[in-house]
């Protein structure tokens, strides 16, 4: 009976921390409003993909292209479509998505990085990028979309 129990128990945890690492999946709108990312889960581990860009930043009525990456051949590929975050894994202790990098078109600059959630806010995702250590860095707030 104690191991039934147990066993009870420990599935009851794990579907709530697999529900806690899947809250990160959807769409998010940008803190900037000019773009908005779906992040999707593949293998435990999470991506995140530009779906959206605001019409402002369409040159000639397309996309930007990728012109600041740092590898030439990569420049003429439109911002729409870019992963843009990769490879988070979740953190049950920390509650947090770690050991991910985002790459920002801007700059052309890909950064570690690591999302997480306040609890008085739960339909806004904090994302900071950094280099080296994340007390170097800028962060980001996204907002669920609808």
């Amino acid at each position: 009976m104690k191991l039934l129990i147990i066993i009870i128990a420990f599935s009851f945890f794990c579907k709530i921390s697999f529900a806690q690492a899947d809250k990160v999946l959807g769409v998010w709108m940008s803190e900037e409003k000019d773009g908005k990312v779906e992040i999707t889960k593949n293998n435990n581990k999470y991506y995140g993909k530009i779906i959206w860009i605001a019409p402002k930043n369409y040159v000639n009525g397309e996309p930007k292209k990728d012109l600041n990456n740092p590898d030439p051949a990569l420049r003429t590929r439109s911002n729409l479509g870019l992963e843009i975050l990769k490879d988070f894994t979740y953190d049950t202790d920390d509650k947090e998505w770690t050991d991910g990098t985002i790459y920002d078109p801007k700059n052309g600059s890909t950064y570690s990085c690591y999302m997480w959630f306040d609890e008085e806010t739960p339909n806004i995702l904090n994302i900071r990028g950094y280099i080296g250590f994340s007390l170097i860095g800028r962060t980001t707030l996204w907002t669920k979309s609808k």
